[in-house]
């Protein structure tokens, strides 16, 4: 195996390779618990971490550390608990009160890769106690809650309260108390997922409680995506010709009146339908002048005509109800310049990308690591209206369908210029003469 597939597997990163809550982990990287010694260095270095930018008499001090180690080619994954004591607080610019020294509680997961060492996870509480050398307490591995046992207060409370808010601004209700407290599992294991996710993004992005967050990886990647797609077609389009000229430094059709409104595909893997609908509505308003939204269930019916309801029904399509034609589709360059230049003057490009880290997107622009996010892993099908730069990083504006209350207000912004997931793979448009 590559050194860094075994290191994505270490990390749980890799399709499928993330364990559900509650069950055991795969087969293929070792864990085991470590003395303390053992853990010393990477221990050291999460101290540094955590007493960055801080005055040297307000720094913290290690006192003892636990935790174990998953392996994998030449990587190791450390889950250490630790306590920390804090000095104490006597000088008035900085505290009003005096206080004495605090014991903090703290979990941190450190990546030692050849040696250099990387921090993807840090949470410190107070205690009001020590930790002792002793066994029996709840300090045996890193977050209990994932494999049956009792969770640190510090961690319950704050992931009980994210949790509770989370029920509430989306509105969730549960049948059950045991399918309550397995969502709860399952969103604490996503946070955690996430938060590896936000550590080895390369872009501006932010991942985190999103409306998809109580989902395990695989129901949400049997609801919202669609791996088809990455399949090859029994017959390929035509090439289409590129467009000559350089393009413009940003384009932005939502702002020109050619990109109908989020939608929302629901419990469906439909997404294909959104994107081909997206492309052909920009297509016809370039051609016509008018901007109709299509039914993705009804071939080229208006919503109206043909409502779109995101479940397996009978199809009723009118050719006489029909709105819109289109003469023909074409493939698009692979050149993300020439892809740029090609939306410009041509209108919305149909796309396919991986949707890797988009279950926890909020905003932000993505630039995944290629490892992680494929182009040859492709299972989301989404519309480019736009690009642009956003404090010298360039992006893809992307149309998703899964409502506006995911991303920003329904947009994906995506790294442009590396390929990233895939987006230059499968372009393609339909042709409205």
């Amino acid at each position: 195996m590559a050194p860094w597939l075994q290191l994505l597997l270490l990390l749980g990163l890799l399709p499928g390779a993330a364990p559900a809550p509650n069950e055991p982990r795969a087969a293929g990287a070792q864990a085991w618990e470590l003395a303390s010694p053992e853990l010393l260095e990477p221990a050291r270095f999460a101290l540094e971490m955590y007493n960055r930018g801080r005055a040297a008499r307000t720094r913290a001090t290690l006192r003892v550390v636990r935790g174990g180690v998953r392996r994998a080619g030449r990587g190791s994954l450390y889950s250490l608990k630790a306590t920390l004591v804090e000095p104490p607080c006597n000088d008035p610019t900085v505290c009003q009160l005096r206080v004495s020294k605090k014991t903090l509680l703290c979990s941190f997961e450190v990546l030692d890769e050849l040696g250099k060492h990387m921090l993807l996870r840090q949470d410190c509480g107070p205690v009001d106690t020590k930790i002792t050398d002793d066994k029996n307490e709840t300090f045996s591995s890193f977050l209990p809650l994932l494999n049956k046992d009792p969770l640190p207060q510090d961690f319950s409370v704050k992931m009980v309260s994210i949790f509770k808010d989370f029920v509430t601004t989306y509105n969730r209700t549960y049948e059950t108390t045991e399918e309550a407290r397995w969502r709860m599992s399952v969103f604490a294991n996503n946070m955690v997922r996430a938060q590896k996710i936000q550590a080895l993004d390369r872009g501006t992005a932010r991942y985190g409680v999103t409306k998809f967050s109580d989902l395990t990886e695989e129901e949400f990647r049997t609801i919202y995506l669609n791996p088809l797609l990455k399949e090859e077609p029994d017959k390929r389009m035509r090439l289409a010709q590129s467009i000559p000229d350089l393009p413009p430094p940003e384009w932005d059709w939502r702002s020109k009146g050619a990109v109908t409104k989020v939608k929302d595909q629901g419990m469906c893997g439909s997404c294909w339908a959104f994107s081909v609908t997206g492309n052909v509505e920009g297509q016809w308003f370039l051609k016509r002048g008018s901007l109709l939204s299509l039914s993705e269930q009804g071939g080229l019916e208006t919503e109206d005509d043909y409502s779109y309801h995101g479940h397996l029904q009978a199809c009723s399509f009118s050719a006489e109800k029909a709105k819109v034609y289109i003469n023909d589709s074409v493939e698009l360059s692979q050149n993300e310049q020439k892809l740029a230049a090609w939306l410009a003057k041509k209108g919305p490009i149909s796309v396919a990308i991986n949707a890797f880290g988009m279950q926890f997107y909020r905003h932000g622009i993505s630039h995944p690591l290629r490892p992680l996010c494929s182009p040859w892993l492709i299972d989301h099908a989404v519309l480019l209206v736009g690009y642009g730069n956003r404090s010298a990083t360039p992006f893809w504006a992307i149309k998703n369908s899964w409502g506006t209350d995911w991303g920003e207000e329904g947009y994906y912004y995506l790294h442009r210029g590396s390929g990233a997931c895939g987006v230059n793979i499968m372009a393609s448009s339909a042709v409205v003469d």
